[in-house]
């Protein structure tokens, strides 16, 4: 049975004392610094009982502190009730950063510890020089939760499968060539790859380390004469380690910490904003180049396979939702549907569909209130009876052989309000705006964002998640470098890069509205101004007719609308069971219609 949060943050202490630490900072990543983590790394859960993907703790000698942005707020308050940890609401006005925190309360000459391996070298140094003007130490530490974490799980070591060529669109030996082409355009000698999206994409090669991320836990380096992949030799069956070594040597997951100081001669480039900080000595100096990982600008455009590949993923997801909800009564309000139930027939029937391995996050099914906590995800405790008219916000993925979807569909159970009404349609009049806006070459995600956002600000409404987020094929569904949000991340759209598309309205105790389909950016055409691009929309669900307010749009966005559903119902009415094409019918008929 495991120790309540306070006695683990109590047993913590002990361990600070011992290092000569007055605070320690629990980033919550793993050694490759990802977002989703294996348990084993999942150390902001263990300390604090908050299971959200994104924040830092922070424990000091007598308090301790989980900050988060506003997608958890609502479960951040809720999970840390009665545990002793202080919620720290990130960028919201009268709550001081973790960084400013610590020099405004710790002590001088106080030391700080972070665990060395679960720090970007970016990060540590950047903070690192930041205390120094408070007097303060950051230490690299090795990891602290390990001695009061006696059930910890191991590090994931699930088989490793190989992504044929003709499904990848390019092999590993191709791969291979652009990044050391890339090493000599940058007179770097060697790269050595920390993230583990990146390095499943260079060896087309696929596992299950990390619930719902088909990666497996490694490192690689790469130069002109040598290929070392660094992960548990235990995980590959015969054939397939024969078939990888023609390209790639293979060693030892740890043994990376001591192979790199031999392999490392030359200039190195790398990522310091992904590779831990305990390859630091080896990495850091003056031959060192820094910069994005090569592998992360060519997965992020989708070549012609891959492209098609996502193109079929959609057709596949959009006919599993046709079929799921064909079945239900959405009339019902009686409490014969629960937010669990509707996520699960969706699921059923996406696991019906050639190719599918399983969902690409955990999904998001919130009814009512539920649906204004924009990640929430429903528990045997927590899922809510649809016992009244609602709203359901449902943003659920898949993943296939071929490619991956992310989608959100908004539904509508009984009768809609006239305030439920004109907040689904400012979403959908933003998304609409975002989906056909054609941009000249060279534009970033940031220019975009205010495009599903102008019409809510209107009404004194906004959100503040990310609007846009790169999509990986068959790979994470949070993929970089582009974004399309308000922070100015400074990388172009470009042909082949599949983004999201998903503004919202969140109204806490009441209701969650959010539509979201996935974009492909596309040339569109060239003039003497330059070339101008546009996005083709991926997703295949119909939108929900019954919440739109007809008198709230143009005959732009109506003419948009119509022709969408007219495409979506061409799509997939050859592949819906007989039952639900007449359902497919009705959701897409033409908006004058009823």
């Amino acid at each position: 049975m495991q120790l309540p949060v306070n006695e683990r943050i109590s047993r913590l202490r002990e361990e600070m004392r011992k290092a000569g630490l007055q605070a320690y900072i629990i980033t919550g990543t793993d050694a490759h610094i990802s977002e989703y983590v294996a348990p084993h790394w999942r150390t902001r859960e263990f300390i604090s009982g908050f299971t959200g993907s994104a924040g830092q703790v922070l424990v000091t000698e007598d308090r301790a502190f989980l900050w988060t942005d506003s997608r958890y707020f609502i479960q951040a308050a809720g999970q840390l009730a009665g545990s002793g940890v202080e919620l720290m609401k990130m960028d919201v006005e009268g709550f001081p950063s973790l960084e400013e925190y610590i020099e405004k309360n710790l002590a001088p000459s106080s030391r700080i510890g972070i665990c060395a391996e679960n720090i970007s070298i970016h990060d540590f140094c950047e903070k690192r020089e930041e205390f120094r003007r408070y007097d303060l130490e950051l230490a690299a530490t090795d990891d602290l939760l390990s001695p009061i974490w006696t059930d910890r799980p191991a590090l994931p070591q699930t088989k490793i499968r190989m992504m044929s060529d003709e499904t990848a669109g390019a092999s590993r030996t191709e791969k291979l060539a652009q990044i050391r082409a890339s090493l000599k355009e940058k007179g770097a000698d060697y790269t050595f790859i920390a993230t583990v999206d990146d390095i499943a994409w260079i060896t087309n090669l696929r596992a299950d380390d990390v619930e719902c991320n088909p990666v497996f836990i490694s490192f690689m380096f790469i130069s002109q004469d040598q290929a070392v992949l660094f992960t548990s030799l235990a995980r590959f069956d015969a054939d397939t380690l024969e078939t990888v070594r023609r390209d790639i040597q293979v060693r030892p997951y740890e043994a990376a910490y001591e192979d790199l100081p031999r392999l490392a001669s030359g200039k190195a480039y790398y990522n310091d904003e992904k590779v831990n900080a305990r390859f630091m000595d080896v990495l850091s100096g003056d031959k060192a180049v820094t910069g994005r990982d090569f592998s992360t600008d060519l997965k992020a455009r989708k070549n012609p396979v891959e492209l098609e590949g996502m193109r079929k993923s959609h057709l596949m997801d959009g006919a599993a939702f046709i079929n799921a909800f064909s079945q239900i009564d959405f009339s019902l309000t009686d409490g014969t549907y629960d937010e669990i139930f509707i996520s699960d027939l969706f699921a059923r029937e996406r696991a019906k569909m050639p190719g599918y391995q399983g969902p690409s996050f955990n999904p998001i099914s919130g009814f009512g209130p539920n649906g204004a906590m924009c990640h929430y995800s429903a528990t045997a405790e927590s899922n809510a009876k649809i016992d009244r008219s609602g709203l359901l916000v449902l943003d659920t993925g898949s993943q296939f052989d071929y490619g991956m979807t992310d989608l959100t569909r908004t539904l509508l159970f009984g009768q809609a309000t006239a305030e439920q009404k004109k907040d689904y349609t400012l979403v959908l009049k933003g998304h609409l705006a975002l989906a056909r806006s054609i941009f000249i070459q060279g534009t970033r995600g940031y220019q975009l964002d205010v495009l599903a956002k102008q019409f809510m600000w209107k009404e004194g409404m906004s959100f503040y998640h990310g609007t846009g987020h790169g999509v990986g094929f068959n790979l994470n569904v949070h993929e970089g470098p582009m974004k399309i949000s308000a922070h100015p991340v400074d990388v172009a759209l470009a042909p082949g890069m599949v983004l999201s598309d998903e503004p919202g309205i969140y109204k806490e105790g009441s209701h969650g509205i959010r539509i979201e389909n996935l974009l492909a950016v596309q040339k569109a055409f060239t003039t003497d101004f330059g070339t101008f691009l546009s996005f083709e929309t991926l997703s295949l669900v119909p939108y929900e007719r019954k919440l739109i307010d007809r008198g709230l749009l143009t005959d732009e966005e109506i003419r948009q609308i119509d022709e969408y559903h007219e495409r979506v119902y061409s799509s997939l009415s050859p592949l819906v069971d007989g039952r639900a094409e007449e359902y497919l019918r009705k959701a897409t008929l033409p908006l004058a219609d009823e």
